[in-house]
This record gives structure tokens, C-alpha cells and sequence, in this order.
């Protein structure tokens, strides 16, 4: 009787070990992939202003030039040309739109970050069943951040 109470307790250390390191490594791709959305907001959030700035500068400094005198034309022309550069660099590169996209995936990484803490912290007042299906809502919550990226990725922006 009392090697198998030791058994049944070594093959529930063995899965609540198992259940902490998939947890933990949940936890490290949960922070590794947060840090990178916010990278990528930032970025993103600079390639805007960026492209954008320059681009309404230049343009108000074409209108006052055209308007200033007839000499003006061709540096305001110029100047035009090189503010519709910027503003259609923007447009295309829709930095907005991927810095919105990866705001929303570092969202979601972040509700994965907090949801693998919080099991790490309630792990040991959790039974089997219980912790199983923590696990399962914690991966479920993984796939869905995955998604979210991946939708991003397949919308026609990549990162």
C-alpha cells in the first residue's frame, strides 16, 4: 500500500512539474512576443509621424510658395512633389493601420503573460482537473494571440 501512495505521489509531482514548465513556457513566449509587439508599435508609431510630418510640412511650405510669387512655381512644384513622396510612402506603408494591428497583438500577449502568472501563483492551490483545465484556457488564450498576429500578418501588413 505505501509504495503505491508514493507512486500515485511521485506521478502527481511529475505532472504538476510538467504543468509548471509548459506554464513557464508559456510565460517566456508570452513576454518575448509582448515586447516585440511593442517594439513594433513604436516603430510604426515613428514611421508615422515620420512620413506624415514632413509630408504636411512640405506641403504647406509648397502652397505659400506658389502663392508668393510667380518665381516661386518650380521650388514650390518641387516641393509639392516631394510632399505627395511622403504622404503616398505613407499610404502605403499604412503605418497606422500596423501600429493599431500590433497594439491589439500586444494585448493579447499581455492577457497570456497575466493569465500564466496568475496560474504560476494559484498553482498550488489548484487540484488535477482544475489545473488541467486552467492550462487548457491559458493555451486557448495563446492561440488566440497567435491569431491575432497571424490575421494581422494575412490582412496584407507584415509586422
Amino acid at each position: 500500500m505505501a509504495g503505491d501512495d508514493r507512486r500515485h505521489s511521485g506521478s502527481t509531482q511529475g505532472q504538476r512539474a510538467l504543468y509548471r514548465a509548459e506554464v513557464e513556457r508559456v510565460l517566456a513566449e508570452a513576454e518575448r512576443r509582448e515586447r516585440a509587439a511593442h517594439h513594433r508599435v513604436r516603430f510604426w508609431s515613428l514611421m508615422d509621424v515620420a512620413l506624415g510630418f514632413p509630408a504636411a510640412v512640405l506641403a504647406a511650405l509648397s502652397g505659400a510658395a506658389g502663392l508668393s510669387s510667380p518665381d516661386a512655381r518650380v521650388p514650390a512644384a518641387l516641393l509639392a512633389l516631394v510632399a505627395a513622396g511622403f504622404a503616398a510612402g505613407a499610404g502605403f506603408l499604412r503605418s497606422d493601420v500596423r501600429r493599431a494591428e500590433n497594439r491589439r497583438s500586444r494585448l493579447a500577449w499581455a492577457e497570456v503573460e497575466a493569465g500564466a502568472r496568475w496560474l504560476l501563483v494559484h498553482e498550488e492551490q489548484m487540484r488535477n482537473e482544475a489545473g488541467s483545465e486552467a492550462l487548457r484556457s491559458l493555451l486557448a488564450c495563446r492561440t488566440k494571440a497567435i491569431a491575432t498576429h497571424a490575421g494581422a500578418a494575412e490582412g496584407g501588413t507584415r509586422s
